[in-house]
């Protein structure tokens, strides 16, 4: 399935892969996938597509209180 997104959603997208390393929970993530050498952990918990945090499959959003509001 391919998915197509422009717009708006394109600067969020940058913006949450920009913060992901500003997150503490992400960063110890990121760093045992990489220990490993695997793209999910804990049996699919968390997954890294495109650049792209997944937790249960869907887009993690970091923990920076300014992002969330403008998602939101």
């Amino acid at each position: 399935m391919e998915v197509v997104i422009e717009g708006l959603e394109i600067n969020i997208l940058e913006k949450i892969k920009k913060t992901k390393g500003k997150d503490k929970e992400v960063v110890r993530v990121v760093e045992e996938m990489k220990k490993a050498r695997v793209k999910n952990l804990r049996g699919n918990e968390w997954e890294i597509e495109e650049e792209l945090m997944l937790k249960k499959g869907k887009v993690y959003i970091p923990k920076d209180e300014e992002l969330r509001m403008e998602i939101v």
